[in-house]
């Protein structure tokens, strides 16, 4: 009993890990952010409205360390910091668009009713 239980705890759903790695309330505004060309944290807090720097800083670190994207440092004053999109996160961009059409045909859907 003791193993079936195991191996139900150690199943790994992939879509779990999809989702969770851009669950949170920024991270999609905050990929489509850096994907237009915004790399700075201070272009993002003015472009995504209500964000706290707080908040905004954990979920771009949390972004880094899930392999989306990049950080870059500058060792300047005042301090600088760019993200970028990893690989990883471009294709993310792309699943993101895909989801942008299947949100058009709900609308559609949800219109026609």
């Amino acid at each position: 009993m003791k193993t079936k239980e195991r191996a139900i705890e150690e199943k790994i759903c992939p879509l779990e890990i999809a989702v969770n790695a851009i669950s949170g309330k920024w991270k999609i505004p905050i990929v489509w952010r850096i994907n237009e060309g915004e790399k700075r944290p201070s272009e993002m807090l003015r472009g995504i409205a209500k964000v706290d720097r707080r908040v905004l800083n954990q979920q771009l670190n949390e972004m880094v360390s899930d392999g989306i994207l990049t950080k870059q440092s500058f060792n300047e004053l005042p301090p600088r910091v760019e993200y970028s999109l990893t690989p990883l996160g471009e294709q993310l961009v792309e699943v993101l668009w895909q989801l942008n059409e299947w949100g058009k045909v709900l609308l559609k859907h949800s219109n026609d009713e």
